[in-house]
């Protein structure tokens, strides 16, 4: 038989390459539609141990009604590929559960029963160009009435889609709330008496998510015992504190009472927001010294923490020609800045502060102390109250680091004596009142290790700071860029003695920063910062020196002259204007040398990416194509 050409096998082998491509394809939508492989670095789209042992605790079935309009949303092909995804997801729940999650499909046709039935339980719609609205969310209920909704399966929030649907879950299998005290001077359940008086008051974020999971109790501060139904106690901005406040929180403790603390030495959120509040939110300074010595914390409430590594870029004004300086009160961290081992940081990855104070152990305490979340060794403390009257950009050249980093906030344990060894402060009666109830004895010594979390910031609290808040469809979404949140809710649940969603919630906001782009925009801002500065400041010479230039001449009123100027005004006004023009060029300049290196660098990534591949698999090809050719030649000439 006559041998097959080697055109005909080239080609042969081409059509079989093809069936077994569609064959694999139709093999794996059939058995494998689900599967996935994760790639990514903390494994994203893979089930977290803390999500397993939630469906693994459900104590009854959960029902989970997943609505979404097909056909409306059929021309929406993004939406169609997120509807896609959470069905998996579902999916994925429902068989970990092994039958306590039962999932329903429904699709909410228009002008149906199951339209009306979306809008009933507080789902809704995304309206169309065509009228139609296209439903998409998730109603869960149990046994004994509970509900929880997503309404709308915003697209800003698909990075923490898990965590939405396993916080739902959480919540159905609590049969009783926690109870969170919070003692608070700053207004975290709204926007201050100004926002209120305004009409424009909204809870802080997280004072939402709290109230979302636990049942949120303001606590009065002049109170002298702690509820008993308490199971942790936050304190926020403690200021204008009685005694018995303090006594009622030393004995809390020490019964075993968990508490987690935030004070401040310079609260950005108390001098904004907290002015004509009534409970003394506008005090920029907070402080539990007498409750501190006996937990063996020091702290300089008089202190903030400037960074010099961690500094957050900004810009001190509105000009487009004003430079973006490296503030070193404002912070940035990254997951280097957070214990490893504490499951309360283990997971973050970042985090915005303001004006932070800084933590230490006092000598011969019987308390242990660990640092939680610490500055860079770049660091150092400087006068809070003088901040505020040093220029932005001068505050840089202020930090002279130690060496060493300072902690900011930390985990005390062991066992502690109480603040008040004299015994409980005296009641204050008012003539009229009814006198206190009597107290419990007094506790003495903790009974066993008491458990404390101190964080010397309250900014992380700013929405501002850490959260893109939107409206869509009426219902706000919140979209975090750092991990302040995850923080006051992982310390939360932690000290309430779970940790199941606190893999949860940091997985989403991935911070990898360009740590080599940082870097050299420190090292450009530090040689040419004293240049800008130079030519900033001749700038507004020239302005003001303008501007009088135009007034006199205005004044002068001379008869003939435009404007009222002579000759000479006029000429020199030019020549000032000459001035402006060339110092502006020269400032553009050194913003654009302030640049150089980072926008080179970005050309040379964008070579890699784009072109040095291709060129790459071009050139294997080529010298591919010559081997055989060579080999052929090699092969005639024999």
């Amino acid at each position: 038989m006559k041998p097959l050409s080697r055109r005909v096998y080239a080609l042969s082998a081409l059509a079989l390459a093809i069936v077994i491509f569609v064959c694999v394809n139709i093999a794996a939508n059939l058995f494998i539609t689900t599967s996935r492989i994760d790639l990514t670095e903390n494994g994203q789209f893979t089930l977290a141990d803390g999500t397993r042992n939630i469906v693994a605790k459900i104590p009854e079935t959960i029902t989970l009604k997943f609505y979404f309009s097909k056909a409306t949303a059929a021309q929406f092909a993004s939406v169609q590929a997120y509807a896609t995804r959470v069905h998996d997801l579902l999916q994925e729940y429902a068989a970990l559960s092994h039958g306590k999650i039962v999932l329903q499909e429904i699709d909410p046709e228009p002008f149906s029963a199951a339209e009306d039935e979306a809008t009933a339980n507080g789902l809704t719609g995304a309206q169309t160009d065509t009228g139609e609205s296209v439903y998409f969310g998730l109603v869960a209920t149990n046994s004994i009435d509970g509900k929880e909704t997503i309404p709308y399966f915003n697209a800003d929030r698909e990075p923490y889609l898990e965590l939405d649907i396993s916080t739902l879950l959480y919540d159905l299998s609590q049969p009783h709330k926690n109870v969170l005290g919070v003692l608070s001077s700053l207004p975290l359940e709204g926007g201050g008496l100004q926002a209120e008086l305004s009409g424009a008051s909204q809870p802080n974020v997280i004072y939402a998510a709290l109230s979302q999971t636990y049942d949120t109790r303001a606590l009065d501060p002049s109170a002298n015992m702690i509820p008993p139904d308490v199971s942790v106690l936050m304190v926020v901005h403690p200021n204008n504190l009685s005694a018995a406040a303090l006594y009622a929180i030393d004995q809390f403790v020490l019964r075993g009472g968990r508490a987690l603390i935030f004070v401040d030495p310079s609260s950005q959120m108390a001098q904004a927001g907290g002015g004509m509040d009534p409970r003394g939110g506008g005090q920029p300074t907070s402080d539990l010294p007498q409750l501190f010595r006996a937990w063996g914390v020091g702290y300089a409430p008089d202190k903030v923490v400037a960074d010099r590594t961690l500094a957050r870029q900004v810009q001190i004004s509105n000009d487009p020609v004003s430079p973006v300086i490296a503030y070193p009160v404002w912070l940035h961290l990254t997951k280097d800045q957070f214990d490893p081992k504490d499951i309360v940081t283990a997971s973050m990855q970042s985090m915005n502060l303001a004006t932070a104070g800084a933590l230490f152990p006092l000598k011969g305490a019987t308390t242990s102390f660990t640092a939680l979340i610490h500055s860079s060794d770049d660091a150092a403390l400087l006068d809070a109250e003088s901040v505020n009257y040093v220029r932005p950009q001068d505050l840089l050249g202020a930090v002279h680091p130690t060496g060493e980093s300072l902690t900011i906030a930390a985990r005390v344990s062991g066992p502690a004596r109480t603040a008040f060894p004299a015994g409980p402060p005296a009641p204050l009666t008012t003539a009229g009142q009814a006198p206190p109830p009597l107290l419990p004895p007094q506790i003495k010594q903790s009974n066993g290790p008491i458990n404390v979390i101190v964080m010397a910031d309250t900014d992380l609290f700013q929405d501002r700071f850490w959260v893109h808040v939107e409206t869509a469809f009426g219902k706000q979404v919140a979209a975090p860029i750092a991990d302040n949140g995850a923080f006051v809710l992982n310390a939360v649940e932690n000290l309430m003695g779970s940790s199941d969603l606190i893999s949860l919630r940091t997985r989403a906001s991935n911070d990898r920063p360009f740590t080599v782009v940082q870097d050299m925009q420190a090292r450009a801002q530090a040689d040419l910062q004293q240049r800008a500065e130079a030519l900033q400041a001749s700038l507004t010479r020239d302005k003001q020196r303008l501007h009088d230039l135009e007034q006199t001449g205005g004044a002068s009123g001379q008869p003939g002259q435009a404007a009222g100027l002579t000759p000479a005004q006029q000429g020199e006004i030019d020549h000032v204007k000459r001035e402006l023009i060339d110092t502006r060029t020269q400032l553009r300049d050194v913003q654009h040398r302030l640049r150089k290196d980072v926008d080179a660098l970005g050309d040379v990534l964008a070579f890699v990416n784009i072109a040095l591949v291709p060129i790459l698999v071009a050139g294997f090809a080529i010298l591919l194509a010559v081997l055989r050719r060579r080999r052929r030649a090699r092969a005639l000439a024999a």
